[in-house]
């Protein structure tokens, strides 16, 4: 058991493919923010390597428009850093462009897509109350 949790909230109505292109965008900002949870590298019998990955699972998660609002003010309000993705990033095809659209909002105003959170496991928890399992 792991004292920290790694939870990516989604917002229930993105297209497949949008949910997939911000989980991955949000799990590289939580590792880019917490080194220490990635392991070592993978070797396969043949002694191939591979990247390494997280040391903990990644849970996933579905809410409406208005929970992940909540979730994002509830992580602003404890201080605790959080990896997020807006709407506007999906029409952008770069680094700069997305910094640029995502700067353009403030909390009360951003069109969430999803947010990513790394932090001590029950205040996980208690910050994404109102997320689902997604399924």
């Amino acid at each position: 058991m792991f004292e920290t949790k790694f939870a990516i909230a989604l917002r229930d109505d993105l297209a497949q493919w949008q949910k997939l292109n911000v989980t991955a965008f949000l799990a590289t900002g939580i590792a880019g923010q917490r080194p220490e949870i990635i392991g070592e590298p993978y070797r396969d019998a043949a002694g191939n390597v591979y990247n390494a990955l997280s040391i903990q699972p990644i849970i996933v998660l579905s809410a409406d428009a208005a929970t992940l609002s909540n979730i994002q003010r509830r992580a602003l309000e404890r201080n605790i850093r959080i990896s997020l993705y807006v709407d506007g990033m999906f029409s952008t095809g770069h680094d700069r462009a997305n910094r640029e659209v995502f700067s353009r909002s403030g909390p009360d105003e951003a069109a969430i897509a999803g947010i990513a959170i790394h932090a001590e496991r029950k205040l996980v928890d208690k910050i994404t109350k109102g997320a689902k399992l997604h399924g």
